[in-house]
């Protein structure tokens, strides 16, 4: 299992809605992110929509990334939620700012 944290910026007019569509995630795409190994996946938001994502990869963070890639709900998803982002090109899931690991606890 590999832990992989990342970053982006929610748009602050969209923070309420990026929030509200984030409580309902669509069922397709819940079993799809299971499907592709994402585990003990979490978003944390701040109010001025700094956004810090943590999910565990069952095999690696690239075999889960691309397996996601290839289901059509994912390419829905992303061009969904596409607007809510700043400074980005293209999908999300194609922009996230990854972070380096410098400490763990077991």
């Amino acid at each position: 299992m590999q832990r992989v944290g990342f970053i982006f910026k929610i748009k602050q007019d969209r923070i309420e809605e990026y929030k509200k569509h984030h409580a309902a995630v669509w069922p397709d795409m819940l079993d799809a992110l299971r499907r592709h190994g994402w585990h003990n996946y979490s978003i944390f938001l701040r109010p001025d929509g700094l956004l810090f994502g943590y999910y565990e990869a069952a095999e690696s963070p690239q075999a889960s990334e691309a397996g996601m890639a290839k289901e059509a709900i994912n390419l829905k998803w992303q061009e969904f939620m596409g607007p809510f982002f700043e400074s980005i090109t293209g999908r999300p899931d194609e922009n996230m700012q990854k972070l380096e690991e410098v400490f763990h606890l077991d």
